[in-house]
């Protein structure tokens, strides 16, 4: 039961993780001071049970082409029967990020009302909206290079660096 508890958790904290980072960065800052953004863990336990502990997120890697969330989780789990067991873990969480964008917008154009007078000859044209997806694939060639220029920060290493600019300045306030 708690090896099942600790994956579940380890994906929750981390998804926890990414959202509190967006609301609560003053809090976070003010609750663990040595280099980690510390975010309260609050959860009941598959099978019966709560979690309460804290995951302190030090940094995001890039390991073999993919974003990790890199961290340790440390609680008190209670189990069903009331026995309360102290949890430590190591997590390095793989994000999930294969389907987040399926394709890329690469231009929306939005045209009012035209009304063209040349030389006698009027052209009346009513609202136009013109929008270009750029969809990545298997054989889609212009979509892939459409989509890779418009996604050069989408990169894992890339995002790596991006999310510990973030974190180091949460962890900075």
């Amino acid at each position: 039961m708690v090896t099942r508890f600790r994956t579940s958790a380890t994906a929750v904290a981390v998804a926890v993780a990414l959202v509190t980072t967006l609301f609560t960065p003053a809090t976070a800052h003010a609750a663990n001071p040595k280099g980690a953004l510390a975010i309260p863990v609050v959860g009941t336990v598959v099978g019966g049970g709560t979690f309460n502990g804290v995951l302190n997120l030090t940094q995001f890697a890039e390991v073999n082409g993919q974003v990790v969330a890199q961290g340790t989780i440390t609680g008190i789990l209670v189990d069903a029967q009331g026995v309360s067991h102290s949890i430590v873990t190591v997590i390095n969480q793989v994000l999930n990020l294969a389907n987040v964008q399926t394709a890329c917008q690469i231009l929306h154009l939005d045209l009012g009302p035209l009304n063209l007078n040349l030389l006698g000859l009027v052209v009346h044209l009513n609202e136009v909206v013109l929008d270009i997806t750029a969809v990545p694939g298997p054989g889609n060639l212009l979509g892939n290079l459409l989509c890779g220029v418009a996604n050069l920060l989408n990169n894992p290493n890339g995002l790596a660096n991006l999310l510990n600019r973030i974190l180091g300045i949460l962890i900075g306030l």
